[in-house]
């Protein structure tokens, strides 16, 4: 434990964080910016001497409730609150498997994003969050399982499945792709038993994915376009761009088309009729 360090670190993001920001009154004129330590010792819920210790260098090492509450308290980043914890001689653990849990900031960009379609991958190409255009694009993901959720399940083992209606304009790059990212995805999580079974499952019932498996291909691929067969629209050609989310292992995929194309257009119909139907009375 760096308890001057420690110290040093806890006054600074003390001292960036006003009263309004974590809905306190400003009150009288203050000595100092930020929060005092009594206001944030009441927001990790422990004492103000405790926490006042801790910014002397003089505290005991903090448990990890305590740096929990400290981190909340003064709305540390995952990367701060990383930090804050190595200072503490308390690293947190490598979760078990695959995050799940998609950031607040993460949820706030899809919805900025009223004319491309988005979604969230966990490691294992499970679709964890989307926006309202991709639901209208692709399928409607609240209404699936979280097998059906899958990509790989989709792709390997329910090729003909209506439920995520796109086609690839190269199917063996995203096949191999998908295939190279697992097997990190499983070096990386070896105790997962989901990951497991998802490997077993398409060993199991994917010739093609066996095949790709057993070539222990780790190099990146490129860059992917998918043709999405709407049931209103029609054939829709879009780009495929992903942002990494290293620190949560998860992946944005964005779904845009080109500026001018029939793509463009059909993109800005469904932003605005979402998922409601177009039957026309035969």
């Amino acid at each position: 434990m760096d308890r001057r360090e420690l110290a040093d670190f806890l006054r600074s993001r003390r001292e960036r964080i006003a009263p309004d920001d974590v809905g306190l009154p400003a009150g009288r004129r203050r000595r100092t910016p930020g929060l005092r330590r009594e206001e944030v010792a009441q927001l990790a819920f422990i004492s103000t001497e405790y926490y006042t210790r801790l910014e002397q260098a003089r505290g005991p090492r903090p448990s990890r409730e305590v740096l929990a509450g400290l981190a909340r308290a003064l709305r540390l980043s995952d990367a701060e609150s990383n930090h804050l914890h190595e200072l503490a001689g308390a690293p947190r653990a490598q979760p078990a498997g695959p995050p799940r849990e998609v950031r607040q900031s993460i949820l706030d960009l899809l919805r900025r994003l009223p004319h491309a379609a988005a979604i969230v991958l966990s490691a294992t190409y499970e679709v964890i969050a989307w926006n309202d255009l991709a639901t209208a694009l692709l399928a409607d993901f609240s209404a699936l399982t979280r097998h059906e959720r899958n990509l790989l399940r989709a792709a390997f083992l329910a090729p003909q499945s209506r439920e995520l209606p796109y086609s690839l304009s190269d199917p063996e790059a995203f096949a191999r792709a998908a295939a190279r990212d697992l097997r990190a995805t499983a070096a990386r999580y070896p105790g997962d038993p989901e990951v497991a079974t998802l490997v077993g499952d398409l060993l199991a019932g994917s010739a093609e994915f066996t095949r790709l498996w057993a070539d222990h291909d780790v190099h990146p691929g490129p860059a992917l376009r998918k043709t999405v067969n709407h049931p209103t629209i029609g054939p829709i050609t879009v780009n495929c761009d992903v942002l990494d989310i290293t620190d949560q292992d998860q992946r944005v995929v964005i779904y845009t088309a080109e500026p001018g194309s029939p793509a463009e257009e059909a993109l800005r119909l469904l932003s605005v009729i979402g998922t409601q139907r177009m039957d026309v009375p035969g």
